[in-house]
This record gives C-alpha cells, sequence and structure tokens, in this order.
C-alpha cells in the first residue's frame, strides 16, 4: 500500500488547459462534453510518425540464420493453406505503423475497429486473426453550418485535410469534400474506453464542438461489456449572436478494411427503429466464407433534431450517386430527402465500394446548446477459426444470431449511454482523484487496457461449435455432445481416498508405493480412441463439480496483432492482472482451460523450428504455451520455434496464477476443480530436477518466456518462479485439505531455497544463472518475477527481506537509471560493469510489460520511488509528446534507441500489477496474518519418503478428477 503524498515523483501533470481554451471548457461542460482533468492529450495536428522497427544485429542474424530459413519456409507452407503462420516476421503489412493511434470502438470479443486521435477509422480486426491496418477514409465524421440565412456557410470533414491522396481536383471520391480542418484548434483527449474530441471554433469560429466517444467496458458487466458498438456524442455550444443550423453527417463504408469490399455482393438498406432511432444497415460479405457483417449507422432523433440518410452512394457515381453530389447537398440543405427511409435494399455490389450516409440536422441558438449522438454497431455473431470450427460470440446471448441485431445494438447503445457512463465514471473516479499517486500513471493505466479491446479478443458464447467443413476431430466431439451439459469422465468410485497408498505399476520403477493425493489419482479410465495421434477424450467446456461455475463465455486474446497465439500463457502470466481485477470471472474462465489443457495429451507430430527437431503437439501434465491459433481449445501449442512441453516457466507460472486467484476471489470450487491439473503441473516438473536437490534446473537452451535468451543450469527467473509455486501449491494443498501434498511441496520448498539462494546471491542480487557463460552474472530485471507473485498472492516472502529489496534497489540502479537516466524503462539483462548486456536481442530489449512487472514488485516491498520511476520510463518512451509514439499500441519491447519490437502486444496489460499493489482485494487485504507454511507440518516418514521419490513420468491415459468428497481447512 502507498501512503503519503509521492511529492519525490516526477509528475507530469498535462491540465486540459494547456490544450483547449478555459472559455470552451467551461461552455462544454455540458453532459460530459468537457474532456476529464485526467486524459493523455494531443493536438490533432501532431505529426504522426513512421514507427522505427527493431532490427538484428550481424552477430544475432548469423545465430539465427538457420531458424530464420525454417521460419520462411513454415510461414510460406501455411500461405500455401489459405492461413496465416502465428510468427511471421517476413510478413509486410501494406499500410506502416505511424503514431496516429487512439481509443478503440466497442466491448471486448466482438470484432474491434480502432479509431486515431486525428479521427480515422483502422485496425480492422473484426475476423479472428487478421487485422488491416490501413485507414478506410470514406469513414468520416463531418459538419455543414448555416448562419445569416445561408448568407454565411462553413463545412468541413471533421478530421485534418493533411492525408494522403486528398484534394485530387476534378474527383468525383471523398478528395473533392472540404477538407478544412487544420487541427491547431482541435484536440483529442483519450481515457479509456472514452475520448473526447474538442472543435474550438473549427471550421466555424463562433461554434464549440465536442465529439465524446463511448464503448460498454464496463468491469464486472458481462453483458454490455461484450457489445460490439459505441455513441459518438456531440456537444454543439453557439458561441455567435445569430442562430446556427448546424447539420452533423456520418459516412460509412461497407468494407471491413483493406481491399474487402472487392469481394461483392454487399448491398445497404435504411431503417426506422424505436424510440427515434433511424439509420442504415451495411451488410457485408465476406471473402473466404467467413462470417458476415452487418454494420449499422445511426442517430437518434428528438424534438430538437431531424434525421435523414442516403442508404447508398459511391465513389465513382456511375451506379449510384457520387461523394461528391453527395456533398454537395450536403453543402445546399444540412440533409437528405424522408423518402430515401422507403428506399429499400440496395442492388449488391460487384466490385465498387458502398457507402452510406446519416445526417443529424439541429437549430442552435445564440449562446444556446444541442446535443446530438451517434452510434456505430458491427453484428457478425458467428466467430469462424481457419480450421473449421465456428462458435457464437458472447452477446448472441442477449441478441440472437441474427446479423440484423445490429438494429438493436443502435438502439440500445443511444438510449444506454448514459447509464454506461455513469458505471465507468464509477469505477475510474477514485483512481483519478487519488492524489498519491502521479498523474501520468492515472491514465496510463486505463488507457492500456485498449489491448482488451484491440487485441484481437474473441469471446463466445461458451456453447460448443458449430461444424463446417474440415474440422478438427476434437472439434466434432465436443459438437456432439449435449449442448450446455456438464460432462463427467469418471465416476466417484474410481477416485481413492487421500490416506490410501496407492500402486502406481509401470509409472514407478520398480513398483514403488507412494502417497497419491485424493484429487490427483485416478483408476479405472480406458484408453480413448485416437485419431492421427490425438487422444478423442471427449473434450468439456470446464473441469467442473455438480453445482458448476457460472458460465460466462470462452475467452481468447492473442499475444499480439503480430504474434497470433491465443491465450498466450508466459506472457499472460503478466497480463492477467488486468482480468483478475475487472473481469474475475474471466480470468478463472481461462484458469479451467488451462487446467484442462493441463490433463490433455495431443501425440500428433510437431516440427520445432529452433533446432529442426520434431516431438509431440501437446505433453500431458506440460502446460501449453498457448491455446492455439486455427483451432483454439482442440489444436494447442502454435508456438513451434521450441518445444515448450521442456520449458521450466509455464508450469509454476500456471501453478501461481491459480493460487493467485483462488486467493484473490476466495472461490473455494474453483480452487478444488483446478487442483488436479495443480498436482500434474507439478508432478510433471520432477524430471527437470536433475540431482534431487528440489530445484529445476535450466537445459542450455531459451526455455522459458525469453526465447532467444539462454538459460544454464539454475535460473534466478525460472528458479524463483519454482520456489514461489512449491510455496503456492503447498499453501493451496493445506487449504484444502490435501495434508500428503502440502507436506511434500513444503519440504521441497524448504531444501530448493537453500540451493538456490547458496547458488545464485552473490551479496547483492541473484545472479543471472549458475553456468559459466559471460552473461551468466547478468542483472536480470525479471529475476525476482516469483517473489513477485507470492507477494501479490499475499503469501510471505521467498527470500529475506533485505535481500529482496537489495536486488530491486540493484535493478533499479543498473537495469533502470543507467539507460538513459530511467526515461525508457528497465533493460532486461544488465552487465554488472554498467553496460547493456549484449548476448542476444532479447537481454538488450526493454520489455514493457516487465517493467511494469518489476514496477509492482518495488511498490509492494516498500519502493513507491523507485516503482514509479521504472513504470514511468514506458509512460515517457511510449505515450508521452517527447516518446516514439507507442500510444494504444504498446509493443512487446522497444531498445535503448526506441526502435520497437510486436506492436500491440499483451504484456503491458501487467500495469495492472501496479494497481493490485496499491490497492490489494479484500480477499487478500483481510486474510488472516498467518504463514500458512509455518502451519504445515513436514513428519519424519514424509521427509524420508520425499527424499526417495524418483521422477514420476505423468501417466498419459488417465485423467484426474476431483473427488466428491472435499474438506477445507483454512
Amino acid at each position: 500500500m502507498v501512503s503519503g503524498h509521492l511529492f519525490h515523483c516526477r509528475k507530469n501533470s498535462w491540465p486540459p488547459e494547456e490544450y483547449v481554451a478555459r472559455t470552451a471548457l467551461q461552455l462544454l461542460d455540458l453532459d460530459g462534453g468537457a474532456p476529464p482533468e485526467q486524459a493523455w492529450r494531443r493536438r490533432l495536428n501532431s505529426h504522426a510518425n513512421i514507427l522505427k522497427e527493431f532490427s538484428v544485429t550481424f552477430m544475432e542474424a548469423m545465430k539465427m540464420m538457420t531458424l530464420g530459413v525454417r521460419l520462411w519456409s513454415y510461414a510460406r507452407e501455411e500461405a500455401s493453406h489459405g492461413r496465416k503462420a502465428p510468427i511471421d516476421p517476413f510478413r509486410r503489412e501494406s499500410c506502416k505503423p505511424s503514431a496516429s493511434q487512439g481509443v478503440p470502438l466497442g466491448g471486448m470479443g466482438s470484432g474491434s475497429i480502432s479509431r486515431g486521435f486525428r479521427g480515422e477509422f483502422k485496425n480492422w480486426h473484426i475476423i479472428p486473426g487478421l487485422c488491416d491496418n490501413s485507414p478506410v477514409m470514406e469513414n468520416q465524421f463531418s459538419i455543414f453550418v448555416s448562419r445569416d440565412g445561408g448568407n454565411k456557410k462553413y463545412s468541413s470533414v471533421l478530421a485534418p485535410g493533411h492525408h494522403e491522396g486528398l484534394k485530387k481536383y476534378g474527383d468525383s471520391g471523398i478528395s473533392s469534400w472540404d477538407w478544412n480542418l487544420s487541427g491547431q484548434h482541435s484536440t483529442y483527449h483519450a481515457l479509456f474506453p472514452r475520448a473526447w474530441t474538442i472543435y474550438d471554433g473549427e471550421p466555424d469560429p463562433d461554434l464549440k464542438i465536442s465529439c465524446r466517444q463511448i464503448s460498454p467496458f464496463i468491469p464486472h458487466d458481462y453483458k454490455d461489456s461484450s457489445l460490439p458498438t459505441s455513441v459518438f456524442v456531440y456537444t454543439l455550444v453557439n458561441t455567435g449572436k445569430d442562430r446556427a443550423k448546424v447539420s452533423l453527417l456520418m459516412t460509412w463504408a461497407n468494407s471491413i478494411g483493406g481491399f474487402s469490399h472487392n469481394s461483392g455482393g454487399h448491398f445497404n438498406e435504411p431503417f426506422i427503429g424505436d424510440d427515434g432511432v433511424s439509420g442504415v444497415l451495411l451488410h457485408h460479405k465476406t471473402a473466404k466464407d467467413n462470417p458476415p457483417v452487418t454494420f449499422a449507422i445511426a442517430a437518434c432523433e428528438t424534438q430538437n433534431v431531424s434525421v435523414t440518410v442516403l442508404p447508398v452512394f459511391g465513389l465513382s457515381g456511375e451506379r449510384h450517386v457520387s461523394a461528391k453530389e453527395m456533398w454537395d447537398t450536403m453543402s445546399k440543405d444540412g440533409h437528405f430527402s424522408r423518402e430515401n427511409f422507403s428506399a429499400g435494399s440496395s442492388m449488391p455490389s460487384s466490385r465498387e465500394k458502398l457507402c452510406a450516409a446519416v445526417t443529424a440536422s439541429t437549430w442552435v441558438e445564440p449562446h444556446g446548446r444541442c446535443t446530438v449522438a451517434f452510434a456505430l454497431a458491427w453484428s457478425s455473431p458467428k466467430v469462424k477459426f481457419q480450421k473449421g470450427c465456428t462458435y457464437n460470440r458472447r452477446y448472441t446471448e442477449f441478441y440472437g444470431t441474427s446479423e440484423r441485431s445490429s438494429i438493436h445494438l443502435v438502439h440500445d447503445a443511444l438510449t444506454k449511454y448514459r447509464l454506461w457512463e455513469e458505471e465507468i465514471e464509477k469505477w475510474q473516479d477514485p483512481i483519478l482523484k487519488d492524489e498519491k499517486i502521479p498523474e501520468w500513471y492515472k491514465f496510463t493505466l486505463f488507457n492500456e487496457l485498449y489491448f482488451l479491446v484491440a487485441g484481437g479478443t474473441v469471446w463466445t458464447d461458451g456453447q460448443p461449435p458449430a461444424i463446417e467443413g474440415n474440422t478438427s476431430p476434437a472439434c466434432n466431439q465436443q459438437r456432439h455432445s449435449k449442448k450446455g451439459t456438464k460432462l463427467e469422465s469418471v465416476k466417484d468410485n474410481h477416485v481413492k481416498p487421500a490416506t490410501e497408498q496407492v500402486s502406481t505399476g509401470d509409472d514407478m520403477p520398480n513398483g514403488e508405493e507412494r502417497s497419491i493425493s485424493m484429487y490427483a489419482a485416478v483408476h479405472g479410465s480406458q484408453m480413448p480412441a485416437q485419431t492421427n495421434g490425438l487422444r478423442l477424450q471427449e473434450p468439456i467446456l470446464y473441469l467442473i463439480s455438480k453445482d458448476g461455475p457460472e458460465n460466462v463465455g470462452k475467452f481468447l486474446y492473442l499475444e499480439g496483432v503480430e504474434y497470433i497465439m491465443w491465450n498466450t500463457y508466459d506472457v499472460h502470466f503478466y497480463a492477467s492482472f488486468a482480468l483478475l481485477d475487472l473481469f474475475p470471472k474471466i480470468e478463472l474462465s481461462i484458469q479451467r482451460d488451462f487446467a484442462d489443457a493441463v490433463l490433455y495429451e495431443d501425440r500428433r507430430r510437431v516440427k520445432f523450428l529452433a533446432d529442426g527437431t520434431s516431438g509431440i503437439r501437446k505433453a500431458k501434465g506440460a502446460v501449453p504455451h498457448d491455446l492455439g491459433t486455427h483451432d483454439p481449445w482442440h489444436e494447442m501449442n502454435a508456438y513451434n520455434i521450441h518445444d515448450t512441453s521442456k520449458w521450466k516457466d509455464l508450469n509454476p507460472k500456471f501453478v501461481l496464477q491459480v493460487y493467485r486467484d483462488f486467493a484473490a476471489t476466495g472461490d473455494i470450487l474453483f480452487g478444488r476443480d483446478v487442483w488436479p491439473a495443480v498436482c500434474a503441473a507439478m508432478d510433471y516438473m520432477d524430471q527437470f530436477d536433475r540431482d534431487g536437490d528440489g530445484l529445476i534446473e535450466n537445459d542450455g537452451f531459451p526455455d522459458q518466456t525469453y526465447d532467444a535468451w539462454t538459460v544454464h543450469g539454475i535460473s534466478a527467473y525460472c528458479g524463483g518462479l519454482w520456489l514461489a509455486a512449491l510455496q503456492a501449491a503447498a499453501t493451496m494443498a493445506h487449504r484444502l485439505g490435501d495434508r500428503p501434498y502440502a507436506e511434500k511441496y513444503k519440504l521441497k520448498f524448504m531444501k530448493a531455497k537453500t540451493v538456490y539462494e547458496a547458488t545464485l546471491w552473490n551479496g547483492s542480487y541473484f545472479n543471472y544463472d549458475s553456468g559459466t557463460s559471460s552473461n551468466s552474472r547478468s542483472i536480470q530485471a525479471d529475476q525476482l518475477a516469483g517473489q513477485w507473485y507470492a507477494a501479490s498472492s499475499g503469501l510471505p516472502p521467498i527470500f529475506d527481506e533485505h535481500k529482496i529489496r537489495s536486488a530491486l534497489q540493484k535493478i533499479f540502479e543498473f537495469n533502470v537509471m543507467k539507460v538513459k537516466g530511467g526515461r525508457m524503462g528497465a533493460v532486461n539483462g544488465m552487465t554488472p560493469k554498467g553496460k547493456v548486456d549484449e548476448t542476444c536481442m532479447q537481454s538488450r530489449e526493454i520489455w514493457t510489460g516487465v517493467t511494469y512487472g518489476v514496477a509492482a514488485n518495488m511498490l509492494l516491498h516498500g519502493m513507491e520511488h523507485q516503482g514509479f520511476i521504472t513504470a514511468e520510463g514506458i509512460f515517457l518512451a511510449g505515450w508521452s509528446e517527447d516518446g516514439y509514439g507507442y500510444w494504444f499500441q504498446t509493443p512487446e519491447g522497444w531498445t535503448t534507441d526506441g526502435h520497437y519490437r510486436s506492436l500491440i502486444y499483451m504484456r503491458p496489460l501487467a500495469i495492472w500489477a501496479m494497481q493490485w499493489a496499491l490497492s490489494p482485494p479484500k480477499a487478500i487485504l483481510e486474510a488472516p496474518k498467518v504463514n500458512l507454511m509455518d502451519r504445515i507440518h513436514v513428519s519424519a516418514q514424509a521427509a524420508r519418503a520425499a527424499s526417495e521419490i524418483s521422477v514420476r513420468k505423468i501417466a498419459p491415459d488417465n485423467r484426474c478428477i476431483p473427488s466428491s468428497t472435499f474438506q477445507c481447512e483454512c
């Protein structure tokens, strides 16, 4: 907890008065029209520089040449099947990324569209795994103002006119429109999930305009937060002496980005809905048999606002009214014909781009105000993955599976947005008004949440998939299970009591006997049928007990838009604090998915690109790296550079996340359900303890999340995670009443901790690893990741406090402050001499999410000054006006010269670990201050038995199912 005012922190104050005149702010302070005191801000005429991507050094290129050739070959093979490879460093986007991003639109999991701070709609991510980042310039808001009986007129697109390809004279397309906005007096203010654009006298000097963008991202609301819709509320203030007729125009193309309009078969139709909501539907037929998308653009007619539409216009004018003719009509009349509402559906398009327009017109009296609201929705009720499985999206639980539900989505958005804003403000205000924390942190905390919308999220209704085309056997198996049924694999009498000695037969050397947890021993299950190496045990929706958890659907989000893998677990380890804090039921659902995956085996062969060897896709007992790419949940481990069944961090990270979630939510049912997977994951790691000292060893290759950074022997990172996992597993076992496992893990922890400290502690920090390489004594920023999780979960420290603070201070002084004075974040590796570790590209990178995690660890150990300075480096380099332009696209990392790798990445959500440290959940904050490890008694018999236990391989055919009997001892 932070106490007192952190005056020693560098506070970046961004008062709105520095961007918008105070009088304009006061005039717009009606119905939320004025931007908030804390927000990320830009002027609309700010230059959007092209971002610079990282490059490897000559030596790095030589080392990775063979991997590069295999990657290129694999990417081409996937392309031949019409698929994207999960990682393809050779792929180049048609539109180079620039520093132009803003707050994305919509809720979570129903496809996303981003909107740049200058107003362009871009980053189209409606089809899972496919993102087109080029803007569709036909999608605009525009304004037409008429004063003095029409003798004084103003008109302009409400976006700066310095976009490439505009103002081609004689063109009948959008370059014929009036792009009169300079942006000099217009500003953008972002506080996710809302954004404000203020036009202070542009284009009409006597008209103040605020556009407020609102999306339904509402913590703990599992309905509205899934909706694919956004609202744009315009507040108009007339400071002139005469009445002003103001017409606002929304134009939209029948496109999902890029050249998607070329597929043809698209059509538009007008509609009149309830409560004055009317507009146009744009039906988009996607290519390659992807599910269709239907957009709705609408405005709300009131006593003072009149709404008209133009259902179709084109760019050339050959078959429809041209864009120029549409603009000329608006300039002359300020509205369209009311008869357009009865026009019916347009003819399907061939290859031309169809567009539609909705206009809302009103009179604003001298010194008067008016509010006009528009809404956008996109209904794509089905989400289809490239290997055949099709699911219904979460929002269809409430709106049905018709594409026409977009009519109801825009209606509800226009009638409920004020309620959404009330809930958003209730959530955000306590943090925004907390004077103990820096201002930059407040709005960056909320703005980093953009990834939960723009990070390729998919949120299904939780039901089995529909089958289309060629599908995986597991997908078919799940579909044929009874919809919504709780599945049970083994009856209670198949589970042995906790205290019974069970012979494991061939699983144990020499037929030894051992005590098996009552949750981990299953007998009598039969070998399932196999097809192409895949074990066709019936996939289950969740690991569930008889009462079952609430079905909040299934949730996926990408590692990044360049690394196309769902729920990448070693990265989710950092990002998951955001979901646990804001949508804990989703977080528990994800953990249940991985718990199920731990007990699952897929023996299909996969080639690993780093060394060219082959192995099985998924080993039982191993936590998967990800849930897949083209067939999530059924074809896991899309990542194929290394064999992740040999990684040393995934299993400990699973145990640590499960315990943290268990402790934070107090959900005993969840703890009981996932406990078999925890036991299996811990037992699986026995094979990596080569010398029986209780501590795992790394195997001389990059066998952890730093997958280009080789580790030898005992490592600070993986070894620390293992220590924390042993403590978490022992404590969880104790709380669940599984005493044999509690004793076993505590004994291992005691042995392993002694070895770890004796091997790696050098007096001021923990060495990178126990090897003899040139970087074995490097200072790794992430060396205390295990302790970070222990502290975040309310567990006792795994090391003495003075060692923890000493190591964190060393990281602060070297990894943070020796890189441009702390203005970049924490570099991953630093030599004891104060030079950046150049061992590989990852050792010399600054990882944004890791920096936030290190900062959170500092906060947890009373080092507030160091923690905020460390995290502020990410803000300064990534988000500030003097930085590199990574706002709303925070990358995995950057080099010390600011060149990025992997934009729009999951890990930076770890900033919510800082908020977790500042405001721990009630269950952890108010938990009894008792060290449960001290209450675990290790008997002499257990100590002897544990010392004699050999590595037990995970049996491939059995599943671990919780017992019907349950004992809890907290």
